[in-house]
C-alpha cells in the first residue's frame, strides 16, 4: 500500500519530464539525450530545414530519408578513445523527423553540410486547391 502511494500522482500533476519542456535546450542538458536542434523556414520557393550537427562527418555519419511526407535525419557521433577527465559531448545516434508541407517536391530534395550545419531544401510546387461545394444527400 505504501509503495503504491509513492508511485501515484494526480492526473492533473505533470510527469517529471514535462516539468522541463519549456526550459531552453541549454538548461535541460541531460533531460533529452540525442536531440538534433533544427530551424525551419521558407526561402526562394523552397522549404528549408537547417540542423545543428557539429563534429559529424556527413559522408560517413549522416543519413537523410524521406517517406510519406516525412523527412528524417539520422546521424551518429562516435566517441574517440582518449584519456579524458570529463566530457559534456554527446555521443551515439541522433534522429529527428520533420513533416514536410504538402507542396514539397520530395524527388527534388537536396542537402548540403557546411561548418556543422546540415541544410536540406525541398522545392515547393503548386498545390491546386479548387474550392467546391459539397452536396448533401438525404437518406441512408
Amino acid at each position: 500500500m505504501a509503495g503504491e502511494l509513492l508511485h501515484r500522482r494526480p492526473s492533473w500533476w505533470p510527469a517529471f519530464s514535462e516539468w522541463f519542456e519549456d526550459f531552453p535546450m541549454e538548461m535541460r542538458a541531460g533531460t533529452e539525450p540525442h536531440v538534433i536542434r533544427v530551424e525551419e523556414c521558407e526561402e526562394d520557393g523552397a522549404y528549408v530545414i537547417r540542423a545543428e550537427l557539429p563534429g559529424i562527418d556527413p559522408d560517413k555519419d549522416v543519413e537523410i530519408t524521406v517517406e510519406g511526407g516525412v523527412l528524417t535525419v539520422h546521424a551518429e557521433r562516435r566517441e574517440e578513445k582518449k584519456d579524458k577527465q570529463r566530457t559534456e559531448f554527446r555521443y551515439g545516434a541522433f534522429t529527428r523527423s520533420v513533416r514536410l508541407p504538402e507542396s514539397a517536391e520530395e524527388q527534388e530534395i537536396t542537402a548540403t553540410y557546411d561548418n556543422g550545419i546540415l541544410t536540406v531544401k525541398a522545392p515547393m510546387g503548386q498545390v491546386e486547391r479548387n474550392p467546391r461545394k459539397i452536396e448533401i444527400s438525404k437518406g441512408g
